[in-house]
């Protein structure tokens, strides 16, 4: 390390100015920063499910609905003529809306007799009884008019920016007394938008300041207590600009891209600053960078492969939205740990470093303390056997969460909103589906296409199943004709194509098990070409998420075992490191099981992530054992004096800083707080006290 020591504090200042010119145009890059709130979107991506519901989509030009749901007061009623004419002048006003191609009522735009537009005054003007006639004749009726018809839907179809449209569809007034309920997808997304903007403005921010407080619990100075945050900080800065040059824009997912590698990226910096701080009485600054990558060079090295490897491992998933979260993350620490190594002596081989060790808080109590935990067996025995009788508990319960909406918080006005739409009519995002048409046959295909809708309403789950075939008994036969060949538009929208017919399903009350049953029923009628929407495409999404649980652990655990082969070139090693990192990825997924989160888009890759961060505790850990081992018995004693503090700080940092999480508006992300505080801590205490059981005694025989 001398040579590279050298190099580094020789040419500290073109190192500096080389990595102030990579941060100034990563920073120039964020002007090209978006959001893309379209959950939709990429769980569309890399899955024949979802490329199936985007092409039927686009096949019949149709986009997710905002759906209003319009409720009157206690005792009132649409079939009245001022509860119709405030649902029809809503109807009006949303069409007038920019963006807004057409809403679907229980009233149509137009008389279909007279061709004379349904207008509120026209109601207001109409006898009783034709109010009456109006709603019975309309063949949406029973699929958006609840059954004691004090609320109706409204689907309203938007056009161009969907996002857009919906803000503006939820500023349309209406008349005292009348409340309105908005979900869809297009709803879904604009909330998520706004949800993002404030995780970014928000949470970065606190999980920098926890994690110099841990810092400085450690070395006990402010100064480097920052510095040791300077790697993590730029990796952040490159990755996103590196995200945002390349055109990408900030979902969902990548949200978290920034907190993962400050997070995870902060450990190198931590371990070479506490290592060079405890240099501080040589006034050599080529000897103190030498000294300190001596002891921490090789294990940042291993660290941050491992680190990036775990994340990494989120590429053999096949889960589009879940690989560009290990890919970019991976990115960033390996920036972080290449920052740690040449950026970050550069500097600090330029500044004064004085020795206050004695001013931190995790000092020499945390060393006596796992000192007396490591002299004999019985405290790893116990905290192995507790650990393996939990997993064998919990782990059985572990299951996979199909809630599509796992993201948002249970008291969140757009999960309120579809939890009411859902429970009023059946599912506030509706399946679609594609009859089979030959236009050369006509209208004679539809009284069996009627027979296919109602033997697929009878199946459990189904509500209603709607298409031209409904619509045609309730219209001349002319009109049906014009509708077949697409010289008319239904409020639904495009509902013909040169070989199919587009239907609806509402679904009610479903179960997975309903959900299958219906596919099954689609494979075996030939007049069914496909059924597709959001609740098929997450049942497919639940079933690679689990798949993504394993393809991720296993890829992770190859990966980190290969590694650690080729460093230590000696079984005994390999094993040792392995010993702690397994006990926790078992003790963190019966955590998931236990705790009720289960496992969804973001928690079943956190074992591969575990992994990947986990093992740096050994890593780090048996490098400062083996330096140790040259000075006789009690190495390990000596180690723990060495690595024994910034391990616990990390973890202790690691899970702190991901609390920062809790002040997240999504669901998801203090859940994954819990999770990495049960990992990070688990995989410190198994790294420093399980570790030093699988070794000699003469480790810890003096100190």
């Amino acid at each position: 390390m001398d040579r590279i020591a050298r190099v580094i504090v020789n040419r500290s200042h073109r190192i500096l100015a080389a990595t102030a010119l990579i941060t100034l145009v990563s920073l120039l890059m964020f002007f090209r920063m978006d959001f893309n709130g379209d959950v939709g979107s990429f769980v569309l991506e890399g899955n024949e499910t979802g490329e199936t519901f985007a092409a039927l989509q686009e096949k019949y030009e149709a986009s997710d609905p905002i759906n209003v749901l319009v409720s009157l007061p206690e005792g009132q009623s649409f079939r009245s003529q001022d509860g119709l004419a405030v649902l029809v002048q809503l109807r009006d006003d949303l069409g007038a809306v920019e963006g807004v191609a057409a809403v679907a009522s229980v009233v149509p735009d137009e008389n279909p007799l007279t061709g004379e537009p349904i207008t509120a005054v026209m109601i207001r003007s109409a006898p009783p009884q034709a109010i009456g006639q109006l709603l019975d004749q309309s063949p949406v009726t029973t699929l958006l008019l609840s059954e004691d018809e004090r609320h109706t839907l409204l689907m309203v179809a938007p056009e161009g920016d969907t996002i857009a449209v919906a803000r503006r569809v939820d500023d349309v007034t209406v008349a005292a007394g009348v409340e309105l309920t908005f979900s869809g997808n297009p709803v879904v997304f604009a909330s998520v938008i706004d949800l993002l903007s404030i995780f970014l403005l928000l949470i970065p921010p606190v999980v920098i300041f926890l994690l110099i407080g841990t810092f400085f619990a450690t070395i006990g100075d402010r100064r480097l207590s920052v510095l040791a945050m300077v790697p993590a900080a730029l990796g952040a800065i490159w990755t996103f600009g590196i995200i945002f040059g390349l055109g990408n824009e900030i979902d969902i997912v990548t949200v978290i891209v920034p907190i993962f590698v400050i997070v995870m990226g902060s450990a190198d910096g931590l371990h070479f600053v506490t290592h060079f701080q405890e240099e501080a009485e040589n006034s050599d600054p080529v000897d103190r960078v030498r000294s300190a990558l001596s002891h921490v060079g090789v294990p940042m090295i291993l660290t941050t492969i491992s680190t990036a490897a775990g994340f990494l491992s989120l590429i053999a998933t096949g889960v589009h939205p879940i690989q560009q979260l290990g890919l970019f993350t991976a990115l960033g620490i390996t920036f972080a740990g290449i920052i740690s190594f040449f950026s970050l002596p550069a500097l600090l081989s330029r500044l004064e470093i004085e020795a206050k060790q004695d001013q931190a808080l995790l000092g020499p109590a945390v060393t006596r303390g796992l000192k007396a935990l490591v002299r004999t067996r019985t405290p790893a025995v116990i905290i192995t056997i507790g650990l393996l009788a939990f997993a064998a508990i919990t782990l059985p319960k572990l299951d996979v969460n199909p809630d599509q909406l796992f993201f948002f918080k249970d008291d969140d006005p757009v999960r309120v909103a579809f939890q009411k739409t859902e429970e009023l009519f059946g599912g506030a995002t509706p399946l679609i589906g594609e009859f089979v048409y030959d236009p050369a046959q006509g209208a004679t295909q539809l009284d069996r296409l009627d027979t296919v809708s109602a033997e697929f309403e009878s199946l459990p789950g189904v509500r209603e199943v709607f298409s031209v075939a409904d619509v045609a008994t309730s219209m001349p036969p002319a009109q049906v004709d014009a509708v077949l060949a697409g010289q008319v538009t239904l409020p639904m929208g495009k509902m013909v194509s040169e070989d199919g017919l587009r239907f609806m399903l509402l679904p009610s009350g479903f179960t997975t098990e309903d959900l299958r049953s219906w596919l099954d029923f689609v494979d075996e009628t030939p007049e069914i070409r496909t059924l597709t929407g959001m609740p098929i495409v997450w049942d497919e999404i639940a079933r690679l998420v689990l798949r993504a649980q394993v393809v991720s652990l296993a890829v992770a655990f190859v990966m980190v075992v290969v590694m650690l082969a080729l460093a230590y070139r000696g079984l005994r090693e390999t094993l040792v490191a392995l010993v702690p990192v397994a006990l926790t990825v078992m003790v963190m997924l019966g955590f998931v099981a236990v705790s009720g989160i289960q496992l969804n888009l973001l928690t079943a890759v956190l074992s591969g992530i575990v992994i990947g961060v986990g093992i740096d505790y050994s890593i780090h850990f048996i490098a400062a054992i083996d330096y140790a081992r040259k000075g006789g018995d009690g190495y390990i004693l000596r180690a723990i004096d060495r690595a024994g503090r910034p391990i616990v700080a990390n973890a202790l940092g690691i899970a702190l800083a991901l609390s920062a999480l809790w002040l997240s508006p999504l669901k998801i992300h203090p859940q994954i707080s819990m999770v990495m505080w049960v990992a990070m801590l688990t995989a410190a205490v198994t790294a420093l006290v399980v570790t030093p059981a699988m070794l000699p005694r003469s480790g810890v025989n003096s100190d």
